[in-house]
């Protein structure tokens, strides 16, 4: 029988997750976590086999946190721009769990849709929120909701590196968003 750890998966990984907000994803190592639970690494290898492991679960952590973020954006009376604002939100609140989920370097690059899909496991309920918010066809949505998150995740790239804070992010985002189907349905229609 395994030795019991003094420390449950779930402390564990809360503390990672604290220590990649504070320091980032690549200071954490199995001694700087261990630093931080008052402990040596001994106990985290009794309940993760890998650094590896503890990698993924803080991983699976931050995109449970966003999803939160995603979730109440959908709850807004216009749910794809409460997305956005949900997302530039997360990047304030969050920056180093922000670059951790959408600003690290990818196995392989991806085309505009498979992108989406990589990067965000809500993507196919955002789209359907964009269908149901504008009554676009979905080509017409996928091309919205593409050239949006490309233009709200330049805004965030911004926040999180520190290049610029915006005076008006929520009115940015509507303006856009209103130019670009006013743009998708003269080209289509």
């Amino acid at each position: 029988m395994p030795p019991k750890s003094k420390f449950s998966k779930e402390e564990i990984v809360s503390v990672a997750l604290s220590e990649v907000e504070k320091n980032g994803f690549d200071a954490l190592t199995a001694r700087t976590l261990a630093l931080a639970l008052g402990s040596s690494p001994r106990p985290i290898f009794t309940v993760f086999s890998s650094m590896d492991e503890v990698c993924a679960a803080v991983v699976d952590s931050a995109n449970a946190l966003y999803n939160k973020y995603v979730d109440a954006g959908l709850k807004d009376a216009v749910p794809f721009r409460g997305v956005g604002e949900a997302y530039l939100r997360f990047a304030h609140e969050h920056p180093k769990l922000f670059m951790l989920l959408f600003m690290r370097e990818q196995p392989e690059q991806l085309d505009e849709r498979g992108v989406l899909d990589a990067i965000d496991q809500n993507a196919e309920k955002i789209l359907q929120s964009v269908i149901d918010s504008y009554g676009l066809e979905r080509k017409q949505a996928e091309r919205l909701y593409m050239h949006l998150w490309v233009y709200t995740h330049g805004i965030a790239a911004a926040i999180v590196t520190g290049v610029c804070r915006f005076s008006d992010e929520r009115a940015m985002l509507k303006d856009e968003c209103f130019a670009m189907i006013k743009h998708i349905k003269q080209s289509e229609g």
